[in-house]
């Protein structure tokens, strides 16, 4: 299946640079630290994860569905640490092998997927037993009034105007419900200043496969 949103990956790219230096850049690290063995990125975007990925990892394995972002993952893989091969491919359906990887890693991709629950199962199916899933997604509030405000934005123009983006997701539960055990999670808004909108609240954490 063709992934194609190409005013949409263009945007992204730009605005993850701001990002990066808003402070998602330490996030990224946070993302990836201690990794170790062979890695999944799901929907690698740009490829803003790659410089952090530790020298313990063997390789990565960046999935990618749109081109114009796939081919800017190819651009930044020679300047990663660790070994990078990009593919295509979709979160509900990997080109992996069951049970090869020891750590799958999502960045804010689960609020655009069509199915979380299925792509929390492909991710589960390439994991090995006890293998780590690491994510770093923005979520739904826990406050009633931004709950609000997310469900109206998902209702309207905010998934046509972000490439199915979704802001109302409980992104943690899925991960519970798709047979993983949150270990770690850290809940936060981004960015940390200004008016909270209906993509700022976010989370990071690692789930191992039960």
């Amino acid at each position: 299946m063709a992934v194609s949103h190409p005013i949409f990956a263009r945007v992204f790219a730009r605005a993850s640079v701001a990002m990066d230096r808003a402070g998602a850049a330490a996030h990224r690290r946070r993302l990836v630290t201690g990794l170790r063995g062979r890695v999944v990125e799901v929907g690698a975007g740009n490829g803003r994860n790659l410089p952090h990925y530790p020298p313990t990892v063997t390789g990565v394995l960046a999935v990618e569905p749109e081109p114009r972002l796939r081919a800017l993952v190819r651009a930044a893989a020679p300047d990663a640490r660790v070994p990078v091969t990009v593919a295509a491919g979709l979160a509900e359906a990997l080109p992996v092998a069951d049970a090869s990887a020891d750590a799958v890693v999502l960045s804010l991709v689960l609020c655009s997927v069509p199915d979380q629950a299925v792509a929390l199962r492909e991710a589960r199916r390439v994991l090995r037993p006890g293998g780590q899933l690491r994510f770093y997604e923005h979520v739904v509030a826990e406050t009633p009034g931004l709950r609000r405000a997310q469900r109206l934005a998902d209702a309207t123009l905010w998934p046509l105007c972000c490439a199915g983006c979704h802001t109302a997701r409980d992104t943690v539960a899925a991960i519970r419900a798709a047979g993983f055990t949150v270990v770690e999670l850290d809940r936060f808004r981004f960015p940390p200043s200004g008016m909270p909108g209906p993509a700022s609240p976010h989370v990071l954490g690692t789930a191992v496969r039960s």
